[in-house]
């Protein structure tokens, strides 16, 4: 499982035209399932992406977490971070999980952010969407559950 972070200070998606999620201070979570992950994963990558410090304290160092700052999540699904790219020129995305256990999982990483105390909004699972972000710093930083 894969989550790319985005602190952002404004983040919104729009699916045909309408806007169906939108936060304010807070992370964007794109957040890609892999064939091999099961609830641990999406538990675990939750907890993690609750309590990291990577919101600025008075001194303007990383040293407050989501938690911490009552900020909150917008999730959205995003397979292509599962994409192989070693070979030619067209991505392959082998290594991500089917739909529906995909679906299942991003549901328990939304349920688990949720039980942490995160207010947390989503896109919907498989749907053409916008998405519009400030990205506030910038930071963006990516978690795999295999490497972090």
């Amino acid at each position: 499982m894969k989550a790319l972070l985005q602190r952002v200070s404004f983040a919104e998606v729009e699916i045909g035209g309408r806007t169906v999620a939108q936060i304010g201070v807070g992370l964007l979570v794109f957040l890609g399932v892999a064939r091999e992950d099961g609830e641990s994963e999406a538990r675990s990558l939750a907890v993690k992406t609750a309590h990291l410090r990577i919101f600025p304290d008075q001194e303007g160092k990383m040293n407050h977490s989501l938690l911490e700052i009552s900020g909150e999540a917008l999730v959205v699904s995003q397979f292509t971070l599962l994409a192989r790219t070693r070979r030619g020129r067209r991505p392959d995305f082998l290594e991500a999980a089917p739909p529906e256990e995909a679906s299942r999982l991003y549901g328990s990483f939304l349920n688990a952010l949720e039980e942490l105390g995160i207010r947390t909004q989503s896109g919907d699972f498989q749907a053409k969407m916008k998405v519009s972000l400030t990205n506030d710093g910038p930071v963006t930083i990516l978690l795999d559950n295999r490497e972090n």
